[in-house]
């Protein structure tokens, strides 16, 4: 039995299998909204390497978990996740999210001194999934 998709296609599977090759780090995880799996497969790689392995063929689940916890809007999550991931500590996804004022804070400080960018790991889905319901 499948589930109705609450907001539409919002995550990518590319992008996802993508962060997979990385995914010792957790980073699959994290983009996918599962930020404590996410943490526990970086401080172990990945469950020792074994759910990394085991991640490759759930990936299109998680995928769709994804796709029916989170809405679609104007914002993007994987254009989020690639500016935070790359350029989060200048506040660059801050920005695309029309957070100006912290954006200005991330620019200036690092990231809030790392703090902010390890937060918003942790957050950004929600982040993004707030500002499509303001549209």
């Amino acid at each position: 039995m499948t589930r109705a998709k609450r907001g539409g296609d919002t995550h990518s599977k590319t992008i996802g299998y993508l962060l997979w090759i990385f995914g010792f780090t957790g980073s699959h995880r994290f983009y996918y909204g599962r930020p404590w799996t996410g943490t526990l497969y970086f401080f172990t790689l990945g469950l020792f390497g074994i759910g990394w392995l085991v991640d490759l063929f759930l990936i299109p689940l998680l995928d769709a978990d994804a796709d029916f916890r989170y809405r679609e809007g104007p914002y993007n999550y994987s254009v989020a996740w690639i500016l935070l991931t790359f350029l989060g500590l200048f506040g660059i996804h801050r920005f695309y999210l029309g957070k100006w004022f912290t954006g200005l804070v991330y620019l200036c400080t690092g990231g809030l001194f790392l703090l902010g960018y390890v937060y918003d790991y942790w957050t950004l889905n929600a982040q993004v999934d707030e500002a499509n319901a303001r549209g």
